[in-house]
């Protein structure tokens, strides 16, 4: 059967089961169907609220556990994540939205890899009233990336994929909000903004941001337009500062930050933090 036959079956069973409960599986077969896949996952961001897992499959050990954290605190360093609040949405193969240095970061060494992921694209789409659905289509074979026929495809199935997504999710976000604290995901933004500025000057803190969000020196100092030397004596006094020696300390002092502040409201997290374990 020719993709494109395949397409047709499977898209008026979505249609008609766009509101049904198992319209998220069935929207993956549709994806398994046209390229091979062996990971997948679709994650709602409702406006403002934390984000919710719609449907996940994953082979790697550890698949759901890896999920609850993602959702709790890491989604904020993703890059399918941040090309979404920039605006980006579409089809996206992970070098798209990937920054320079993406591999290298601790993000990357950290979280990514443990996820079993070796190549990932997918979809973002926005809802509406800044929400937005992430559907995520990956690889967990090393020697099997997504070849550049199967990516022109999936690119192919866009508008398809955009109208079934809103059609879907515009309203289970307003549903999902009424039981959500509204502004739990901006506040999280917040604190991934100010990080660090109650102890770091202005461009400490910004090299210290791109740092988080995985980019290289080079890209930070062409990010900042200042020499990469500069981007390395900033990284450096901040680390100090801070307390710490590298990236995988800085990742993880942001993690832990975030997740032991209970209530989290506005301002820097990490003296909130580091006042906690004074305290203790």
């Amino acid at each position: 059967m020719t993709h494109l036959a395949l397409l047709c079956e499977h898209a008026q069973s979505l249609i008609d089961k766009v509101h049904q409960d198992d319209f998220p599986n069935l929207l993956i077969n549709l994806f398994k169907a046209m390229v091979p896949l062996d990971d997948a996952s679709i994650i709602v961001y409702p406006d403002q609220a934390m984000p919710y897992c719609e449907y996940l499959e994953s082979p790697s050990e550890g698949g759901s556990l890896h999920m609850d954290q993602f959702i709790e605190a890491s989604f904020l360093l993703d890059p399918f994540y941040l090309a979404s609040m920039e605006g980006r949405f579409g089809f996206f193969h992970l070098l798209d939205v990937a920054p320079h240095g993406f591999q290298n970061s601790e993000y990357y060494q950290s979280w990514y890899r443990l996820s079993g992921l070796h190549d990932e694209c997918g979809y973002t789409f926005g809802t509406g009233a800044g929400g937005f659905v992430n559907i995520s289509l990956g690889r967990t074979t090393n020697q099997a990336k997504f070849s550049p026929q199967e990516l022109s495809l999936l690119e192919d199935m866009t508008p398809l994929i955009s109208a079934l997504v809103l059609r879907r999710w515009r309203l289970v976000n307003a549903k999902k909000q009424q039981h959500r604290n509204g502004n739990l995901r901006q506040r999280l933004q917040s604190a991934l903004d100010g990080f660090g500025k109650s102890l770091l000057t202005e461009r400490e803190s910004q090299v210290i941001y791109y740092i988080l969000h995985g980019l290289s020196t080079r890209a930070a100092a062409d990010k900042l337009s200042i020499a990469a030397d500069t981007v390395k004596l900033h990284r450096r006094h901040a680390y100090a500062k801070l307390e710490i020696k590298s990236q995988a300390e800085l990742f993880y002092l942001f993690l832990d930050s975030l997740m032991s502040v209970e209530n989290y409201q506005e301002g820097d997290v990490l003296a909130t933090y580091l006042n906690l374990r004074t305290s203790a």
